[in-house]
């Protein structure tokens, strides 16, 4: 692999988000161009311009609607399944490499054993996270419980 050997994964993990927005503008980019094409044509065939706007405002509204918020039951069950895939990541994540450290300082090699159990430390991340999600379903659940939308037992 030669000198580039250690730094190709850094270097993959970091272009991936750069050409997720590269990519991101170049569709929008495209689908403005498209828009203003339609436009054109319709313009060229003699459709009235107040015509052209509801025809490719209707087809802007499906775009609209996936963005609209939805039943805030759904939003607040979905709260909690994220909280609870976070949590239990972090505990996964913990517990992993707490027991892999431990083999490892008892079993191969303690530098290394070492280093796993302080890298154990990385799944308080997902964990902390994944508090964050509960405490925010909690919120919503006591906001819309204020509100007179009473939350039993959710779905």
């Amino acid at each position: 692999m030669g000198e580039l050997g250690p730094f190709l994964v850094p270097i993959t993990a970091l272009m991936i988000p750069i050409v997720a927005i590269i990519s991101n503008g170049y569709t929008t980019a495209q689908r403005r161009r498209i828009q203003a094409d339609q436009r054109m044509a319709l313009i060229a065939r003699g459709v009235p311009l107040a015509e052209i706007e509801g025809l490719l405002k209707a087809g802007d509204a499906d775009e609209e609607s996936d963005r609209t918020v939805g039943d805030p039951v759904r939003t607040l069950a979905n709260a909690r399944r994220t909280a609870l895939i976070c949590i239990s990541t972090g505990i996964g994540v913990i517990g992993f490499l707490l027991i892999l450290g431990f083999v490892f300082l008892h079993h191969v090699d303690t530098t290394a054993g070492w280093v796993i159990l302080a890298a154990s430390a990385t799944g308080l991340i997902p964990l902390a996270i994944g508090v964050g999600f509960l405490f925010d379903y909690n919120l919503q659940k006591r906001e819309m419980t204020r509100f007179g939308l009473e939350i039993g037992a959710e779905r």
